[in-house]
């Protein structure tokens, strides 16, 4: 379905207030300065009339809708809007073909998709050729990156624009301005106290849209003297005593959690990392993907400087599984806390990760003849096992044979720090690799467990 436009200067009184008191020019609106300050960006192109075709990116309720009217009244535009849902690539088509012939006779269209991250690609793609020849200005809002939620060749042609949270001044503002609007609460006169309304704009946690809402919520249930109406102190508490939280389990703002959690861990702190893993479980992520993501980070980022860190994550994991939310919620505190505490390396993880990058450089490399397993008469003969040499056999559990093909035997891949536990295993490799040019190469006595142990390994 599509909209010829979303501004309607006859807003009902049976409307929200959100949209009876929403901002109509850009006196009005109130935040995005980063963006319609004087001088800025957007303000500019705005007044010289050479917007080109805009991606909104932010938050719910900080004015990407109300920002798009805008543009359209001042820029005297066509303003056509479209849904993902009712939408169909035919009707796009045909919808564009239109506003191609207007542009002959010089009418611009100004195409605004709210939640453009819901179009299909095939829907994105159909705009493509309409925005890349000029025959639209298209303006999408989305709450998703759209780094990741819109095809890179329709992203390529608009310019992205970031829109943030409001500050609670911001908020504070925009209820004023609602409160002194025609259109707001025009039978009413309103008594509250001096701090409710920056209570409510706190609450809101940068949405406009909320901040309105409870406003209007409060009036409702206010104590009502004819057009008299107070809002106490009791009232507003049962409004705002509960703040809602931004969390996608499957958007950005789940990847950035998540992140931020990885990172406070790593950089051990331990306040930080309890309470980014409060906020993944109060937005309602899945314990059991968090606990998978501590397993990870015991070995990537731990490792053997603390030996403990895998088997209590995966205890914890293990415990997720058993008690579920919200009982295991101590129990991934617990393990978080630990991980962030313990003393930290990486070089499990920078040892697969240079292994993996000679894989790749050099590709299938035989396994050298000593350590091949012989268990036919045939192999034997081909030299599979020949010069095998038993570790058993020596008092140090070494031998000068070499296990690594050729190509890569002076690469080394573990490297211990001096963290934690790991130290024991720095001197320790370090033993090892200074002692393996001191060791008498064994004689054939002493590889008397040659053929046995390969037969065993088969």
């Amino acid at each position: 379905m599509r909209q010829e436009s979303l501004f309607n200067p006859d807003k009902s009184s049976s409307s929200p207030l959100a949209y009876r008191v929403r901002p109509v020019t850009l006196a009005d609106f109130k935040g995005q300065e980063h963006l319609l300050g004087p001088g800025k960006l957007l303000r500019q192109l705005i007044a010289e009339d050479q917007l080109p075709s805009l991606i909104f990116w932010g938050p719910p309720g900080v004015g990407k809708t109300t920002l798009a009217e805008i543009i359209a009244q001042q820029t005297q535009s066509h303003f056509i809007t479209f849904s993902a849902v009712t939408s169909g690539i035919k009707e796009i088509r045909q919808i564009m073909d239109e506003a191609e012939a207007n542009r002959d006779f010089g009418e611009k269209t100004i195409v605004f998709i709210d939640e453009i991250h819901r179009f299909n690609k095939a829907q994105q793609d159909a705009f493509l050729p309409y925005v890349e020849r000029g025959s639209i200005t298209l303006i999408g809002a989305t709450t998703e990156n759209p780094s990741f939620e819109i095809n890179a060749a329709l992203l390529s042609r608009c310019k992205v624009l970031v829109l943030k949270a409001l500050t609670p001044d911001a908020l504070e503002a925009v209820l004023q301005g609602a409160l002194q609007n025609p259109k707001g609460f025009p039978d009413l006169e309103i008594t509250m106290q001096p701090d409710t309304l920056r209570l409510i704009a706190e609450f809101a946690n940068g949405d406009a849209r909320m901040a309105l809402n409870t406003l209007e919520m409060a009036v409702l249930n206010g104590d009502r003297d004819g057009k008299h109406v107070t809002i106490t102190t009791a009232g507003l508490s049962q409004l705002i005593n509960t703040k809602s939280l931004r969390y996608d389990k499957h958007g950005e703002e789940h990847y950035n959690i998540i992140s931020a959690l990885h990172k406070s861990m790593r950089n051990s702190d331990v306040d930080a990392a309890i309470y980014w893993l409060m906020r993944m479980l109060a937005g309602g992520e899945d314990p059991l993907y968090i606990a998978r993501r501590l397993i990870r980070f015991a070995s990537e980022d731990i490792g053997l400087a603390d030996r403990q860190a895998l088997p209590l994550t995966v205890a914890v994991f293990q415990a997720c599984q058993l008690i579920g939310m919200p009982e295991c919620d101590v129990n991934l505190t617990e393990a978080v806390t630990y991980l962030a505490l313990a003393p930290k390396s990486n070089a499990l993880y920078a040892a697969k990760s240079a292994a993996q990058a000679d894989i790749k450089a050099t590709g299938n490399l035989p396994v050298p003849l000593q350590i091949r397993n012989a268990p036919t008469k045939l192999m034997k003969d081909l030299g599979y096992g020949s010069d095998y040499q038993y570790a058993h056999d020596t008092a140090a559990k070494l031998t000068t044979m070499t296990t690594m093909p050729p190509e890569l035997k002076q690469h080394r891949y573990y490297e211990p720090t001096s963290q934690g536990q790991e130290k024991a295993w720095q001197q320790r490799l370090a033993a090892i690799r200074s002692g393996t040019s001191n060791i008498r190469k064994p004689n054939r006595q002493m590889m008397r467990h040659k053929d046995c142990n390969l037969m065993r390994i088969h």
